[in-house]
């Protein structure tokens, strides 16, 4: 008995307090728990319902009929390249293979002369000997992004008054000049940008990458754009007037946005003027051969998101009702009920997925993908919160609160 009379006076009463400090931070604990919990479920409700919006959204958009050219103005296309990207001819091509009979200049710049993006345009030029193609090489810099200091030197070689700029890892459909030039023929119209589905080089990154697009993407920007709470210009695609281009101020402005997509969506509004969504796609190559090159992109894209929408890149978190239910699964003990739960938020996704399928005519296959890039679409928006630094075309930045990029050395 003798060992424990220490437990006597003062030791007893600071393990007493000991054990009604423990005691007090498993109820905290537990009550956080069952916050985190009822926050799962709720937003896993919330995700449901926005997904099974979205699928009757998307259905809707796309059944407008499309714009038809009531004239054929000249057109220039311009083409900013880097590098020897994947199918990167069959991409240029596509342009190239237009049921457009007006006239159309492609205009291709590169910064660096040994790109050995110009041997695709040689090559482009041996298959479509008719074709008008103008090269610039001009490695001067605007300012960071390279892709609008490459568009501001080839401008000046841009002989007509429509333009179309269209980055290089995008394809189109034969009519898709015409259908653009319609748009722009609306009344009020100065801007027309196109919804883009994904294409996927070989490999499950690349079809990860897909999946973000075509099941995250697409059916955001629809459904924001359908309720007026989000504002989309898309710079995979933007065709204007060059006297609209002329009004907004010219697009040096633009060349330390990392966002410079919805920049000049914002000026083209402010003008006055509107821009238009077709109810058509375009496609965009996905190649990421790496899982550290599918964080790297898709991380660039919601980090973007987030610098120009705070707000609706927090709300955009209702796009993942699957991982919130699996959440929810793992908080409750694995309860019956989640799992229930948990199976429904999945069916809801393989609705929107055969949905827009249809819409973009994609293969109808990869469901059991799903889950999958469900999840590591979910950790990618975690991790968009946690830093505002960003890889681009091998260089790293940092974006401010302005949504302007600061090239930073990487350690």
């Amino acid at each position: 008995m003798k060992r424990f009379a220490w437990l006597t006076g003062p030791a007893a009463l600071l393990l007493l307090g000991g054990l009604v400090v423990l005691e007090g931070s498993l109820r905290t604990a537990h009550h956080l728990v069952f916050a985190l919990l009822c926050v799962s479920v709720a937003a896993t409700l919330a995700g449901i319902g926005y997904t099974l919006l979205a699928s009757a959204l998307i259905l809707r958009f796309f059944a407008r009929p499309t714009a038809e050219a009531a004239s054929y103005p000249p057109v220039t296309i311009v083409k900013p390249l880097h590098g020897d990207e994947w199918d990167l001819l069959s991409h240029l091509s596509s342009f190239c293979r237009q049921d457009y009979p007006g006239e159309v200049q492609y205009l291709f710049g590169v910064h660096d002369p040994a790109d050995p993006a110009l041997k695709t345009v040689d090559e482009l030029r041996r298959r479509f000997p008719d074709a008008h193609v103008t090269v610039v090489t001009d490695t001067r810099l605007h300012g960071p992004n390279r892709k609008i200091s490459n568009i501001v030197n080839m401008l000046p070689q841009a002989h007509h008054d429509v333009l179309v700029f269209a980055d290089s890892d995008v394809s189109v459909n034969p009519d898709f000049l015409g259908n653009v030039v319609g748009e722009l023929e609306k009344p009020e119209v100065g801007l027309v940008t196109c919804i883009y589905r994904g294409n996927a080089a070989p490999g499950i990154w690349a079809r990860l990458s897909v999946n973000a697009i075509d099941y995250h993407f697409v059916p955001g920007v629809i459904t924001g754009f359908t309720l007026g709470l989000a504002h989309p210009c898309l710079g995979p695609t933007i065709a204007m007037h060059r006297t609209t281009l002329e009004k907004i101020g010219g697009f040096e402005q633009f060349a330390h946005h990392l966002a410079e997509d919805h920049a000049i969506g914002q000026a083209v509004r402010m003008t006055g003027e509107k821009v238009a969504i077709p109810p058509f796609t375009i496609s965009h190559a996905c190649d990421e051969a790496s899982a550290a090159e599918l964080v790297q992109h898709e991380l660039r894209w919601s980090r973007t998101i987030r610098t120009i929408d705070a707000a609706g890149h927090f709300g955009s978190a209702l796009m993942h009702p699957f991982a919130f239910a699996m959440l929810a699964v793992a908080l409750s003990d694995a309860a019956a009920w989640s799992w229930l739960l948990a199976v429904v938020a999945l069916l809801s996704r393989f609705w929107l997925k055969l949905r827009s399928d249809h819409v973009l005519r994609q293969p109808h296959h990869g469901l059991w993908l799903l889950p999958i890039s469900d999840i590591t679409s979910f950790g990618i928006f975690l991790m968009s919160f946690l830093s505002t630094r960003i890889s681009w075309r091998g260089f790293t930045f940092k974006v401010d609160g302005d949504g302007l990029l600061c090239p930073v050395q990487d350690e």
